[in-house]
């Protein structure tokens, strides 16, 4: 199965009883639709966990906001709580994972580091070039 969404937060690294490593993230997958005889467009937002086994140095790279491409397979949780409520989750076990964008306020960190020279700002009599 694929999945394409954005991390809702950073990738945590968690170890097991038995010594093993396993890095657990949610994304969240944007959808929508509209419905029949309205002309409103609905949203709607799914909340997958997911956990990935096989290396976790891929940790670094899973930053909020981060647009990742994830196979695997899917697995359902239900569980009633303590209040007597049925609750249930998804989970994601992901086998490959491609990244497709980094956050966007990453982005716009990396464009504020580059500053722009005019023409004034130049000291450098223009007869000492070298070429």
């Amino acid at each position: 199965m694929e999945l394409i969404g954005r991390l809702t937060a950073n990738a945590m690294v968690n170890e097991i009883k038995d010594g093993r490593k396993v890095i657990n993230f949610s994304v969240a997958i944007n959808d929508g639709y509209k419905p029949k005889g309205t002309d409103t467009f609905k949203k709607i937002t799914t909340y997958v966990n997911c956990s990935y086994w096989l290396s976790t140095s891929l940790a670094e790279f899973l930053t909020k906001g981060t647009v990742v491409e994830l196979y695997g397979r899917i697995s359902a949780n239900a569980w009633t709580n303590m209040e007597g409520k049925s609750k249930a989750s998804l989970n994601f076990h992901v086998t490959s994972i491609k990244l497709h964008g980094r956050p966007k306020s990453e982005i716009a960190a990396e464009s504020k580091e580059f500053k722009t020279v005019s023409v004034s700002d130049i000291t450098v009599p223009l007869e000492d070039l070298p070429f």
